[in-house]
């Protein structure tokens, strides 16, 4: 099964053949800039598509703390998508309180232990909707 570098480097060099579909589910590759470093960091993350847009859960797994990708957006949300071999410009966003219920949704329906990690920590895990600008 693929995972982090891995994952990433297969898709990346299959156009998506290898890594997109995973578990049952789908996946894209998310490119942030360090918000200390300035550095490209890709990071393979479930999706799904919400209208025209791309929706991602910054879960980790229900640790206490944010994914750095999640922070490096935060800083900088002008980030880099793949879909597949599909590569574009996105701007990412948390999701408000009004859309977040229905996005939740959306991702428990594709990866059901989103509820679970939600359960193991008191931080409310953030859903972030990726807005494709080019």
């Amino acid at each position: 099964m693929l995972y982090g570098k891995e994952h990433v480097q297969r898709y990346q060099e299959t156009d998506g053949a290898e890594g997109h579909d995973w578990n049952n589910t789908t996946v894209l590759l998310l490119t942030t800039k360090g918000r200390k470093s300035g550095r490209p960091y890709t990071t393979p993350l479930i999706y799904q598509g919400h209208g025209d847009d791309y929706v991602i859960v910054a879960s980790k797994g229900g640790d206490p703390d944010h994914p750095e990708w999640y922070k490096n957006l935060v800083a900088n949300p002008d980030v880099d998508v793949q879909v597949k071999d599909q590569r574009f410009k996105a701007r990412a966003r948390t999701a408000t309180p009004e859309e977040k219920p229905e996005l939740w949704r959306l991702m428990t329906a594709t990866w059901p232990d989103y509820d679970n990690y939600q359960r193991q920590t008191d931080r409310e895990i953030p859903v972030v909707v990726l807005e494709r600008i080019d």
